[in-house]
């Protein structure tokens, strides 16, 4: 696996090794041994996944504990990481990344930072592991267009549900 620095600061990208052969693909997409090896020492307790359809956005959401390690089972989408620490002097900075499952990247995601997705493909399934038990009281919520950041999407009018529309929880 390579394990490269991104343009923002704790954020990497991971790019596991597939054994390709007749019958398909084998990728190890997570060892605990060969990430701290990597210098990457977060304890995930919890593995969730999303699916869903083309044209839809997810997101932008985070906290100020958790870790994500992020990677696309099937399909591809588009994902934008945006610092949103508050007291960073690189707050308000993303980058996006295409995630997909011929490329099988992953993106290691700070605490207090934010990350939205959108589907490229006809369907993806997002998969993530977290540092910490989902608690959706103590997420925040950032609107995909809100002004104050800029950030360029593949699409100008996403499928979004009422959350990430009005840019806040619930």
């Amino acid at each position: 696996m390579t394990v490269e620095r991104t343009q923002l600061e704790g954020v990497l990208l991971i790019k596991p090794e597939a054994f390709r052969d007749f019958r398909g693909e084998y990728v190890e997409i997570y060892n605990e041994e060969l990430y701290r090896k990597n210098g990457i020492e977060v304890a995930f307790i919890q593995d969730d996944i999303s699916m869903s359809y083309k044209n839809v956005l997810r997101g932008i959401h985070g906290d100020d504990l958790t870790w994500k390690l992020i990677s696309c089972l099937h399909g591809e989408f588009y994902l934008v990481v945006l610092n949103y620490d508050k007291s960073s002097p690189d707050f308000g900075k993303w980058q996006s990344f295409t995630l997909s499952d011929k490329n099988r990247h992953q993106v290691l995601v700070p605490p207090k930072f934010g990350n939205g997705h959108f589907v490229l493909s006809e369907r993806a399934i997002f998969h993530y592991k977290q540092s910490t038990y989902y608690d959706p009281g103590k997420q925040f919520t950032v609107k995909w267009n809100d002004p104050r950041f800029n950030i360029s999407w593949p699409v100008k009018d996403p499928i979004l549900s009422k959350r990430d529309e009005l840019g806040r929880r619930g």
